[in-house]
């Protein structure tokens, strides 16, 4: 199979997709950094022959890339992409993003679904894309796609956490195939669930504890009264020692850094609790006076038994969210980042820590990718020929 990979970042969905045995002709990334990322990772370490286009998309040739990767109309199988999301964003209020020009470059992507005519087309995207004040773009986008002769057959959240992604992230995904497929009874879009709720079937979600070390004996006994205050003695002993817990990381590892901190927020992280957050003490932020309600997350803890909150671009920066280190008195590092997202940990990322940051967060989790990529096999493969 052979793909192109849209707004591809750090290159999150090119390797899920080289996983799955798809081969990536060409990704296009405006990000200078991020390109660089996915040139060391998918280009030389994986010696993949992607070609790489470090500019806007909208200046890209269409037809010139076509004739230079010798495709035919028709002849691509599969096109993914995550057009940039900030003006869809669920953190906006109000009416905020309606007009933000980023919102078009949906109906760039649809350009190159209308020049390729690719086999099947996957988006991925923001949740807050199904919004109602959004409802144009994403009306226009699937008309548009429908007009060209795609059936949508699925437009819908999915949640990360539930195949095998230790990480609690919806987003919304678009697959779109030609009417001229036909469908096998094998395939099935979305993926079933591979991993389910404590209680429902197994295997359980993933939980954050698996991209950290095992904690110290005296921590562990830590944890174990702080579970002690909500379960038995026994319960809460069989919590732990079925806690997944990951490999420490290398000291070489150029991504095992983290936000340095003032003494002052130093001290505000020993005070927080295990699995705690910024309402669990005693200092509050101008902005959080008066029993400020909201954003309770931010300064938090990882809570070690449940997957993480999502990962975003200001995951290395504890006032953007629940990214504390789970026991020590720091944030966490870009490698539980990435871990987080499924990265390998020979993945390396490229820039400055924000930039590195911004490349995790905005990327597809790979696990996810995987589960996705592998389901579209069997729409436009052979059930023999699927991976």
């Amino acid at each position: 199979m052979k793909a192109i990979d849209l707004f591809a970042g750090a290159g999150g969905f090119s390797l899920a997709a080289n996983n799955c045995g798809v081969q990536i002709l060409a990704a296009i990334e405006l990000d200078k950094t991020a390109a660089q990322t996915y040139k060391k990772n998918i280009i030389e370490h994986n010696s993949h022959k992607t070609q790489l286009i470090n500019e806007d998309i909208n200046r890209v040739n269409m037809k010139q890339l076509k004739a230079s990767l010798a495709l035919k109309t028709g002849e691509l199988d599969l096109l993914l992409g995550g057009p940039p999301c900030q003006g869809f964003s669920s953190h906006r209020i109000n009416n905020a993003g309606v007009d933000d020009p980023r919102n078009a470059l949906l109906f760039r992507y649809f350009d190159f679904i209308n020049t390729f005519k690719p086999k099947a087309f996957l988006v991925e995207n923001v949740s807050g894309l199904l919004w109602k004040r959004h409802a144009g773009y994403l009306n226009t986008f699937i008309s548009l796609a429908q007009a060209s002769g795609y059936d949508i057959k699925f437009c819908g959240k999915l949640n990360a956490k539930n195949y095998g992604v230790p990480q609690n992230r919806q987003r919304v995904f678009i697959l779109g195939a030609r009417k001229s497929i036909k469908i096998t009874p094998e395939f099935t879009f979305p993926p079933k669930a591979t991993h389910f709720a404590p209680g429902k079937a197994l295997p359980h979600w993933r939980s954050a504890s698996c991209v950290f070390e095992k904690p110290p004996e005296m921590v562990k006994q830590q944890y174990k009264g702080h579970y002690q205050k909500k379960m038995t003695t026994e319960q809460a002993e069989a919590l732990l020692a079925n806690l997944e817990f990951g490999a420490a990381i290398d000291l070489s590892d150029k991504c095992n850094v983290h936000m340095q901190h003032t003494a002052e927020v130093t001290n505000r992280f020993a005070q927080t609790p295990l699995n705690g957050s910024r309402c669990d003490i005693t200092f509050r932020l101008k902005c959080h006076a008066n029993n400020y309600a909201g954003h309770k997350d931010v300064y938090g803890r990882i809570i070690l038994d449940k997957p993480s909150n999502t990962i975003t671009t200001g995951c290395n920066n504890p006032s953007k969210g629940r990214f504390v280190h789970p026991w020590l008195n720091h944030g966490i590092t870009l490698r539980h980042a990435a871990r987080l997202q499924t990265f390998p940990d020979t993945f390396e990322f490229i820039g400055t820590i924000t930039n590195q940051a911004k490349q995790i967060g905005n990327a597809v989790p790979i696990k996810l990718g995987e589960a996705l990529i592998k389901e579209i096999k069997r729409l436009i493969q052979p059930k023999s020929q699927v991976k």
